[in-house]
This record gives C-alpha cells, structure tokens and sequence, in this order.
C-alpha cells in the first residue's frame, strides 16, 4: 500500500477515534505529500525515497520545535510536537542502530580510504546514500567525525 493510501486510512481511524494529536500530523504529512507532487507536476505520485525524506523533514522540524519550545521552558507546546513526532515516525522505515550505523560508517572509511576530516564528505555522501531513511543524519555525521578525528 503506498504511503498516501495509509495516510488515508490512518486519518480516517483518527477521525473516527477522535485523536486530536494523530488528526494534525496526518493532516500535515497529506499537505506536504500533496504540495511536493505538486512541486515536482507528477502524476503517479512520489517516489518511495522522496515520501522517506519528506517524513523526516517533518520529523526534523517537530523535534527542533520541541527542543526550542523546551528551552524556553514551554513544555505545554513541546508535548504537543512530540506527540506528532511519534504519528509520523510510524510511517518511516525502522531506525538503525547505532552499532549497525557505526559498522556501516567504519566500511566507508575503509573503502574511501579516508584518514582525515578533508575526507568527511566523501564517507558521508557514501554513507548517506546507503543509510537514506534508515538512520539519523545527526548520528552518521557524529559517527564520522568521531571515527576521522
């Protein structure tokens, strides 16, 4: 099933449920799925890779809400973002973990030959495009930078 048809269906549950929380993040994986087929003027809809990336930009700015929210000791707001974090990371694939990134990051290094921070971005262009969906930017680019220092 694609992932607007399960956005579908999950908004209808929540409809009938009434889920105030499930109803906003659907709403806003819908609009951002709607306005980037409208971006690209494509028929059949976005590629799987495109919808990953989508579902973390939007996972990305909730915790980055959460996180200023909390700063400013507003807990009231930051609940409520990462409550619909949690709507949306159910639609992602399933998170590495950072055992599995590391052995992926250490294969890169390897194979680049990498020995120094000049060659960052080689290993995490190789990296990214390996892990794309599955793990955190934030954790591979930490990994990296731990492993080159």
């Amino acid at each position: 099933m694609s992932l607007q048809k399960q956005i579908m269906v999950s908004l209808k549950e929540a409809m009938k449920s009434k889920d105030k929380v499930a109803l906003e993040s659907l709403r806003a994986i819908k609009s951002e799925l709607l306005l980037a087929q409208t971006k690209t003027g494509s028929n059949d809809g976005l590629t799987e890779e495109e919808e990953i990336k989508l579902l973390q930009k939007l996972v990305k700015q909730r915790k980055e809400s959460a996180l200023i929210f909390t700063e400013q000791g507003r807990e009231d707001l930051a609940t409520p973002e990462l409550a619909q974090v949690a709507v949306i990371a159910k639609f992602l694939p399933e998170q590495m973990s950072e055992a599995a990134v590391e052995k992926v990051v250490v294969a890169a290094v390897e194979k680049t030959g990498a020995s120094s921070m000049k060659d960052m971005g080689k290993v995490m262009g190789m990296v990214s495009k390996e892990l794309a969906g599955k793990a955190d930017g934030k954790m591979i680019s930490l990994l990296v930078k731990k492993l080159l220092a």
